[in-house]
């Protein structure tokens, strides 16, 4: 695992070793049952100011420019069912299971690099971007899906995908293949893309108290 200072851009190689928790059939079987956000459980991430974007998805979007173009005029907030919950917990498992880890060094011999897994290999960013792609392909709006910038259990720079919904902001993490609320994975929070505009990228700090209405904002 590289480790890399806080401010870097650019985001760390991280591999897919699951996290010890539910394995894939438990996590099935879990799928269809909403979470349950504790009164007084941080519930919506705080987005603390414009910052700068990774050196990675720069560089993406040079090669996928009307992926990144694309435009949803949508609320930035998924209204979570029984049926959008399964989606997205599916997605995660689904994911998970069909990407082989690997580098960017040995995928592509550059140390960072961006891009859809379509040939069944990748490192946590590729993890991310087929999530997002398959979950707004599903119906889900694009502004609610946030690429995020996180430091994981080991202190290391990793990606997460941040879906937004009524109940709260749940992570995508091919560390695990359970869904958490943000705020149950232990992990510091660095930048994401804003909600409701993915071409901007936001500082995240501490959870200021938020409602369904203002986090649909």
């Amino acid at each position: 695992m590289v480790r890399v200072p806080f401010a870097a851009i650019a985001v760390a190689f991280c591999l897919a070793t699951l996290f010890a928790g539910p394995g894939v059939a438990e996590a099935r079987q879990r799928a269809a049952v909403l979470p349950v956000v504790a009164a007084g459980q941080d519930a919506w991430q705080t987005e603390t100011g414009l910052t700068s974007h990774p050196i990675g998805w720069e560089n993406f979007c040079r090669k996928n420019a009307a992926t990144c173009r694309q435009q949803d005029a949508r609320p930035g907030i998924v209204m979570l069912d029984a049926a959008i919950w399964t989606l997205i917990t599916k997605t995660n498992i689904d994911v998970n299971a069909a990407i082989t880890p690997m580098s960017d060094d040995e995928h592509w011999g550059v140390t960072e690099s961006w891009d859809f897994p379509d040939d069944g290999f990748g490192d946590c960013e590729d993890y991310v971007l087929q999530k997002r792609r398959l979950l707004h392909k599903a119906g889900l709006p694009l502004a609610a899906l946030m690429i995020t910038v996180v430091r994981d259990l080991e202190g290391a720079g990793h990606a997460v995908l941040t879906v937004r919904t009524d109940r709260g902001d749940f992570i995508l993490d091919n560390k695990r293949n359970r869904v958490l609320l943000w705020s149950e994975t232990g992990y510091g929070y660095i930048k994401r893309q804003a909600n409701l505009n993915p071409m901007r990228w936001m500082s995240l700090g501490p959870a200021a108290p938020m409602t369904a209405a203002t986090a649909a904002r």
